[in-house]
Formats: structure tokens, C-alpha cells, sequence
């Protein structure tokens, strides 16, 4: 990750970024590519018969933010009392290297908490953080100290939404780009990765939600072009947002497609899943799930649309010709979900036995899938057209809102318990080490 060779990946005809991750590394919410895919090298041996061996754990404050890994430092963003604080953790015994603090008080008007929703990103030397109130720092990795900062909220018009600010930034081609839903409709801004000043803003007059935006790598009039696919829509009466697809080098918006639910009490919160030259979004307060394809020219087409299919905040993952997410609002009523990427049509639905929850998916590849369930449950599913079958399956912990995508990184695991335990258990980092397969 440290350095700045842009990868790509190439699917069916269009390229997704890995924004130059190393082997190891988890850069990013989501994975070095954005897509909750573990690097095959610490798939291996992953859950190794005798069980998880934890390794350290680390005390942490409010919030559900998924850490950081790259190369031997972890990145922990939460709140303490008033405070936004970034923890700068050694991986193999972690001990506190740095950490970075500023005053943000904050308290959400809907009684949600009051923790970052966002999550570290580190690109090259720098780590960036995206705080609920709207402030923005890049950091230097190694010392912590502050490159630059940007009060988004102020400089924007930001409105607070339902649950403050909430969607992760994306780095693209140097640019750092955060959908702000702003006033005057200035909707996504990218920001200039050195300096944090401006580059470009793509006006619409959908509000910023509190999905991260992914980027893609596309033919567009037979050029490959660096585009930023954005799934926006915060608090408005009447609700409104969608899908935008814009082009990372300049903020010009290709393509758009409606996607909201019709309550306003809504939010579009589950990044987009790229599929080759499709994207497929989910929102899960009764608008379900619309695969969208990218055309020549970069305008959006919907594909199909499917009510079976609605998440909440959990983005789902996309394999083997398939979309798999969890459904539902309610942790008792939550179920995981089977998609025919190519008809929408649903191939089944697994509860785990109920009080799972809404759970959190990465993707082994070959080793299956690991889901987190939001009660603190642990499961290695193996995935087939007619089902999944369990493979291996424990409780690491019993608290709710364990909301956080785990992060497998370095032969690492690292789950987030966000709230006391019903053993008393604080809220905490925990990382499990294993070894590489024989």
C-alpha cells in the first residue's frame, strides 16, 4: 500500500481499483479492492482447526469504524468523551505508536451515538480521517502529524443528516473524494491529496448518504476512464437519491439512477457492488436492490430490480455469478440472502438459526465466505447455487451493534465488539493471529 503503483483488476471488461495495496495490506473500508475480497495469501489458513488464537486486544471508544491494516500498523478511529481520536496500533503486539485527537462534540438527535461512522484510509504516506461532525484530516502514517485538515461541514453547508456525517472518502488518482451534499447542490467534492485543496465539485441536488463511494475503471468511448460511483441520498422531504456515476478527473456526472426509499425516515448507507460494468445498490427501507449497467458513454441503464433483496447498512458481496447481502431492518427478521447476479432472481435465504443479525461479509475466495454477525457470532460459510453450508462457527463475543466489517489482514483478524458485553466486556479491537497453510 505504501507505494503508489496503481493496480487494476481486470472483470468483464472493466477494471476495479486496488489503488496500489500490497499483499496484506486493508487500506480501506472494504478491502484493498472495494470489494470485501481478501488477498489470497491471508486467506490461507485462515480459522485453522484448533480454533482462533487471540493475539492482543485494544480498549476503544464509541463509534463502528472498520480499522486499517498496512504493513505493520493498524488504524483505529473512535471517540472519547468529546474527542475524535485516531490510534496508531503495531500490528503484532498492539501497542499505541501515535494517536491524533481533536475536540468534535457531537449528539445525535435520533439517539444512534455519537461515534465516527467512517472509517481510515491510507493512501501512500498519508491516512486520512472523515469525522461525524465533518472534519477532515490527512495525516502523516508514520508520525501522526497533520498534513492538512478541512472542515467539510462549515465550508460546505453540510447538512447533518439523520446520524451526522457518514460516508468514508475515496482516493482516486491523488484526488480524495467525499460526497458532502452541500449547499448550493455541490454534492461530491474531490480534493487535491497533498494539498486538501479543491479540485473539482459535480453539483445534483441529492444529499449526501452514508454509503462509501467505489471506483471503477471503465471503457468510456473506447478510452478506459477512472470513475467514481456514488450512492447518495441523505435526509430530504420528499426523499431523494441514487446512484451517480462521475468521472474521478474532472467531477463531470455521467449517469444517474433513482434509488430511494419512499419514507423519509430513509438513507442510502450499502456502497455499490461493482460487476464488471454493472453495480448493483441496496437500500432496506422498502426500495430493495436495482443491478444498474454502465453504458459506452457512461450513462446508467437499470437492469433489474429486486424487493428481496434490501440492506439496511451492510454492503453485500458479488461472486461466482452471484450477489449475496443480508436483508432486513430488524436483527430478529434479518436473513442472508442469494442473488442470480444475471435475473435478480432469489436463489435462497439462510437465518443461521435465528438472532444473527445483520451481518457483515468477506470474501475467502476460494476458502468460502465469513460472515459477522451483529450479536458478536462468527461464521465460515461454504457458498453453492443451492445454499450455504456452515463450516466452522463461534461467539468471539455477545454485545450488540457489532456492525463492523472484519478485517483479515497479515494473517490478522480484527473484529470490533462496538458495546459492553453481557459478560461486562468494554468495547475493544480484538486481533486473532494465524499462520499460513502448510
Amino acid at each position: 500500500m505504501r507505494f503508489l503503483n496503481t493496480l487494476g483488476l481486470m472483470l468483464g471488461g472493466a477494471f476495479l481499483f486496488s489503488s496500489s495495496s500490497l499483499a496484506g495490506d486493508w487500506p480501506r473500508f472494504l478491502g484493498p479492492n472495494h470489494d470485501s475480497k481478501v488477498d489470497p495469501a491471508d486467506a490461507q489458513g485462515f480459522w485453522p482447526e484448533g480454533g482462533l488464537r487471540k493475539q492482543w486486544e485494544f480498549p476503544k471508544g464509541k463509534g463502528w469504524a472498520c480499522p486499517a491494516v498496512v504493513e505493520n500498523k493498524v488504524f483505529v478511529f473512535h471517540r472519547v468523551g468529546s474527542r475524535e481520536i485516531l490510534d496508531c496500533l503495531e500490528a503484532s503486539s498492539g501497542r499505541v505508536l501515535w494517536n491524533f485527537g481533536y475536540e468534535a462534540p457531537y449528539r445525535d438527535r435520533f439517539g444512534g451515538g455519537d461515534g465516527p461512522r467512517t472509517s481510515p484510509v491510507v493512501y501512500g504516506s498519508s491516512v486520512s480521517v472523515f469525522g461525524v461532525t465533518g472534519r477532515l484530516h490527512c495525516l502523516d502514517v508514520e508520525s501522526g502529524r497533520v498534513v492538512w485538515e478541512r472542515d467539510l461541514a462549515k465550508e460546505y453547508g453540510m447538512a447533518e443528516n439523520f446520524f451526522g456525517h457518514g460516508s468514508t472518502p475515496l482516493w482516486v488518482g491523488g484526488s480524495l473524494i467525499v460526497p458532502v451534499g452541500g449547499s448550493g447542490n455541490r454534492c461530491v467534492v474531490a480534493l487535491d491529496g497533498a494539498s486538501g485543496s479543491e479540485r473539482w465539485v459535480t453539483s445534483h441536488e441529492w444529499g449526501a448518504g452514508y454509503a462509501s463511494a467505489v471506483p471503477a475503471r471503465i471503457a468510456i468511448g473506447g478510452e478506459l476512464r477512472d470513475l467514481a460511483l456514488v450512492f447518495t441520498g441523505g435526509e430530504s422531504r420528499p426523499p431523494t437519491g441514487g446512484l451517480l456515476c462521475i468521472d474521478a478527473s474532472n467531477g463531470k456526472l455521467l449517469g444517474q439512477v433513482s434509488h430511494r426509499a419512499k419514507i423519509a425516515e430513509s438513507v442510502n448507507a450499502a456502497s455499490p457492488v461493482v460487476m464488471g460494468r454493472r453495480v448493483f445498490t441496496t437500500e432496506g427501507y422498502g426500495s430493495g436492490g436495482i443491478l444498474s449497467e454502465i453504458g459506452e458513454d457512461g450513462a446508467l441503464r437499470v437492469v433489474w430490480r429486486t424487493s428481496k433483496l434490501g440492506s439496511q447498512f451492510a454492503t453485500p458481496v458479488g461472486r461466482d455469478g452471484l450477489i449475496l447481502g443480508f436483508d432486513g431492518q430488524s436483527s430478529q427478521l434479518a436473513e442472508l440472502v442469494c442473488l442470480d447476479a444475471g435475473t435478480g432472481e432469489e436463489k435462497w435465504r439462510e437465518d443461521f438459526g435465528g438472532r444473527f443479525g445483520r451481518g457483515s461479509l468477506v470474501d475467502l475466495g476460494a476458502g468460502g465466505l465469513v460472515a459477522l454477525g451483529e450479536f458478536g457470532e462468527l461464521v465460515r460459510m461454504r457458498i453453492r447455487p443451492e445454499g450455504a453450508e456452515v463450516l466452522q462457527r463461534t461467539r468471539v463475543f455477545e454485545a450488540p451493534e457489532s456492525w463492523t466489517v472484519p478485517v483479515i489482514a497479515g494473517r490478522r483478524l480484527y473484529l470490533s465488539q462496538n458495546e459492553r458485553g453481557r459478560d461486562g466486556s468494554s468495547p475493544r479491537v480484538i486481533c486473532y493471529k494465524f499462520e499460513a497453510a502448510k
